[in-house]
């Protein structure tokens, strides 16, 4: 087993438990936690894309994606689904990818293959399956159709903030988190996930 791979699994042991802790708290927790990933994330892209003419739009973006992760997470169930199939997704994905590797997805992104993309839906939708039991729904059509949206969403986020890295030259966003890189390589999918999911939900709403 490699250091970095050491390093991904002890960061994520640790700092998974804590931004659920800051989720599940909720009121000043929560805020708290999410200005703080907001800045984190737009220092990031502002770093990443500083000789770039769609900083601004990129920011404008960054405001948006973090105010569908709040407005959802205020509903818990709801944003606790989407955030668990974005984790699923990026997992499955980097699990698959390693062991079976095989023809590459994309010249973008160079580490994603197509192993990669359907590990990414197979733990996405084993994830469905524990999190209808844990709310004791029973699974439908609109909750496979709605993971796999998500999966689809979180991995075409991913292979747009690479593309960004690739522009910029550079592997990673960041540093913050060992094994990983920046917060923008681990959010990537889910930036993406949470305004789409919001806009479904907010055109259901309408009736539109």
């Amino acid at each position: 087993m490699s250091k970095e791979l050491i390093k991904r699994i002890l960061s994520s042991i640790i700092l998974i438990p804590l931004a659920l802790y800051f989720i599940l708290a909720g009121s000043f927790y929560f805020i708290f936690f999410t200005i703080i990933c907001f800045l984190v994330a737009s220092y990031e892209w502002h770093k990443m894309t500083k000789k770039m003419n769609y900083k601004i739009l990129g920011l404008i973006f960054l405001i948006f994606s973090f105010f569908t992760f709040y407005e959802s997470l205020t509903d818990y169930y709801t944003g606790i689904f989407v955030l668990l199939i974005c984790v699923a997704t990026d997992v499955g994905g980097y699990i698959f990818g390693k062991i079976f590797k095989g023809p590459k997805l994309i010249k973008i992104s160079p580490n994603k293959t197509y192993s990669g993309m359907i590990g990414g839906y197979f733990l996405s939708l084993i994830s469905l399956s524990y999190f209808i039991n844990w709310i004791n729904s029973e699974i439908s059509i609109n909750w496979f159709i709605a993971t796999i949206l998500l999966s689809t969403i979180s991995q075409i986020g991913d292979i747009i903030i690479s593309y960004f890295k690739r522009l910029s030259k550079i592997k990673n966003t960041g540093k913050i988190i060992p094994g990983h890189g920046g917060l923008l390589d681990r959010i990537d999918g889910m930036i993406f996930a949470f305004p789409f999911f919001y806009i479904i939900e907010l055109i259901e709403f309408l009736n539109l």
